[in-house]
C-alpha cells in the first residue's frame, strides 16, 4: 500500500504544488484547508505522515498539534510543521507540542521530500521490541509504549522530548554533544539550533522533578545520562 500523506494547508497552490510531487513520489495524498474539525479528519484518513501548517483559518496549527498528541488515535503520528514563521520561538513551540519536524517557507521540494522519507523510515526503524523498560532508580522509561514513570507517577513530554532522553538513556555515561543529539533525533539536515537542546532539556528537567538529576551537564561538551549505583 502507498504511504498515505496528509496535508494541512489554506493555500490553494501550495496544496496543488505539493500534491503533484507528492503523487509523483509513489504517495498517497489527502488535504484539508482548515484547522477546524482537523483532529477529526485526520482520525478517519489514518494517514502515516501529516504536513502541517501553522497560520490556517479558524484553529491554528498548534493548537491542531496539540489536538493531535492528545488523542490516543493520532497521537502517534509524525507531524511536520510548514510554516513561513521562522522565529526560534515558533519551532520551540511546535518541537514542545509533539511536532516532528520544523520547515520553513519558502522550501525545496527534495529536501522536504527527503524529510517525510527519513521520517518514515524512522518510524519503522525505531519500533521498539515490546514492553522493553529502562530503569534508573525511581525513573522508568518504556519506549515503546512513550511512556514515563518517576515513583510511579506518569510523566508526560511532548514526541520532541520524549526522543531527545531516549537519546541520552540509551547509553547511560556517554557524552552527547547538542549536534549528536539533534543526529540522533532527526537526521542530519534537520531545522534547528543547538540552543533548541538546551531548551527542550530545560523543560524535560523540570517535568521530571527528583529524575532530573540523571540528566547531567558537561560543561562545554554537552550532556550524558547518570547510570544508575
Amino acid at each position: 500500500m502507498k504511504p498515505k500523506i496528509a496535508i494541512i494547508e489554506d493555500e490553494i497552490d501550495i496544496i496543488r504544488l505539493l500534491r503533484y510531487n507528492l503523487e509523483k513520489e509513489g504517495y498517497e495524498v489527502v488535504s484539508y484547508e482548515s484547522g477546524e474539525n482537523a483532529t477529526d479528519f485526520i482520525r478517519h484518513h489514518q494517514p502515516d505522515l501529516v504536513l502541517l501548517d501553522i497560520m490556517i483559518p479558524v484553529i491554528d496549527g498548534f493548537e491542531v498539534c496539540k489536538q493531535l498528541k492528545r488523542n490516543p488515535n493520532t497521537q502517534t503520528i509524525p507531524i511536520l510543521m510548514v510554516s513561513a514563521k521562522t522565529e526560534e520561538s515558533n519551532i520551540v513551540t511546535g518541537l514542545e507540542l509533539g511536532a516532528t519536524d520544523y520547515i520553513t517557507k519558502p522550501f525545496s521540494i527534495a529536501v522536504l521530500i527527503a524529510r517525510i522519507r527519513a521520517t518514515l523510515r524512522r518510524r519503522i526503524e525505531t519500533v521498539p521490541l515490546s514492553e522493553t523498560v529502562w530503569t534508573f532508580d525511581t525513573l522508568k522509561i518504556y519506549p515503546d509504549r512513550y511512556e514515563i514513570y518517576v515513583d510511579t507517577h506518569p510523566v508526560f513530554l511532548s514526541h520532541t522530548e520524549f526522543n531527545l532522553l531516549c537519546c541520552l538513556a540509551q547509553r547511560p555515561g556517554r557524552v552527547f554533544s547538542r549536534l549528536q543529539i539533534i543526529d540522533f533525533m532527526k537526521g542530519e539536515n534537520y531545522f534547528v539550533t543547538p540552543r533548541l537542546v538546551d531548551v527542550l532539556l530545560v523543560s524535560i528537567r523540570k517535568k521530571l522533578g527528583v529524575g532530573a538529576e540523571l540528566i547531567q551537564t558537561v560543561r562545554g561538551v554537552g550532556y550524558k545520562f547518570r547510570a544508575s549505583v
